[in-house]
């Protein structure tokens, strides 16, 4: 039996980043630095297809030009969205007790005192992962049994407001049902 092989071209795929920290790109605590590594340099993805989160510039200039950027190349809104969730139930870097003040019109927001070091960083704003078209959540690790859980529940955390303002999101969890 001939097994046949499908090649999938990435030629039209565009990389964003859900947030990042500010720090250079080739700093250790880097989310831009761990994905080029691990996915886009083995998948020979080219710089134009890369759109990563400058945050060497501080918070609110990144912001500003990851925003300019987005609404240049995304056309209304996102195909997929993948997210890991915090054991606080945090979603990109948006923390709980986030006010969530928000433009409609930018697309990242700088954020100058997150909880987790280090405390500047800028995430991709909440409207924009609530339309994007797909959005994935991977639920993994130990101590994220009771984020997950409030978060199915509420609306009390980042991610189960997320799932408020959704049809449907997909979440991938190695956490096992009670």
């Amino acid at each position: 039996m001939e097994v046949q092989q499908r090649k999938t071209s990435l030629a039209g795929v565009h990389f964003f980043w859900a947030d990042e920290r500010c720090v250079p790109p080739d700093h250790p605590d880097s989310n831009y630095r761990v994905m080029h590594a691990r996915l886009l340099q083995p998948l020979n993805i080219p710089d134009a297809q890369i759109h990563r989160i400058k945050g060497e510039l501080g918070p609110i200039p990144a912001a500003g030009e990851a925003s300019t950027e987005f609404a240049a190349r995304v056309q209304p809104v996102l195909d997929f969205v993948f997210l890991g969730m915090g054991d606080d139930g945090h979603i990109a870097s948006i923390f709980p007790g986030d006010p969530l003040k928000e433009s409609p019109t930018d697309f990242y927001r700088p954020i100058t005192n997150a909880p987790k070091p280090p405390p500047e960083r800028v995430t991709l704003a909440m409207h924009a992962i609530a339309a994007a078209k797909n959005v994935w959540v991977l639920a993994s690790g130990p101590g994220k049994e009771r984020a997950l859980g409030e978060s199915l529940s509420s609306d009390r955390t980042p991610l189960g407001q997320v799932l408020k303002r959704r049809i449907l999101t997909r979440i991938f969890t190695s956490i096992p049902p009670k």
